[in-house]
Order: structure tokens, then C-alpha cells, then sequence
């Protein structure tokens, strides 16, 4: 089992979550991160650090949220790794419990 990043992380981008990662399975875009399943050990230490709570256990993913499971595992195989915590993005806080934000997530 792997841990999925999912809508909520969109425009926020926060990355406390990178720093317990014990296996560097962050991946990160240009305002989302994604989490590569083949590389995830399943320790359960990222959720509790993400202020957005954005991530969750593949097999407990919230209503509508399941396709982020492909989405996690399609764009790490694009995105750099990242290991380091970074600044948030600039508006994450007011963008944090925005519904539908799917829309805005760049992928390039």
C-alpha cells in the first residue's frame, strides 16, 4: 500500500511532508506534489505533517479522490524527486480548503 496525494495539496504545495519521508518517494510540480507508489513504504508518517491534509492510505482515499492514485503514479514518473523543505506557495493558506481545484493543477 502507498500513500496518494489528492486535490487539496493543489496551490498549496506544502512540503513538511517531504521532510519525514524516509525514502524520498516525493515528487514535486509546479503547485502539487505527488507521492510514487514504487517507492512509498507505507510508514505513515507523512499525513500527520501535512498542514492541508492532503494525503491519504490509497485504500482510504475520501469520495471522488480515487483517481489521484493514477495521478500520483503518472506524474512522478515526470517530476523531479524532492528531499528538501521548501517555502509553501505564496497564497497556499488562502487556497487550503478550496473545493474543485483540480482545474488548476499544471502539470507541465
Amino acid at each position: 500500500m502507498a500513500f496518494v496525494v489528492t486535490e487539496n495539496c493543489i496551490q498549496c504545495k506544502y512540503t513538511d511532508c517531504v521532510a519525514v519521508c524516509p525514502v524520498d518517494a516525493f515528487h514535486e510540480g509546479p503547485n502539487f506534489l505527488v507521492i510514487n507508489p514504487a517507492v512509498c513504504i507505507d510508514c505513515d508518517l507523512c499525513p500527520a505533517e501535512c498542514p492541508a491534509n492532503a494525503i491519504f492510505q490509497e485504500d482510504a482515499l475520501p469520495e471522488g479522490m480515487q483517481h489521484y492514485r493514477e495521478l500520483n503514479h503518472e506524474l512522478a514518473q515526470i517530476w523531479p524527486v524532492i528531499d528538501q523543505v521548501i517555502p509553501p506557495l505564496n497564497e497556499a493558506d488562502k487556497w487550503d480548503g478550496v473545493a474543485n481545484k483540480e482545474a488548476y493543477l499544471i502539470i507541465e
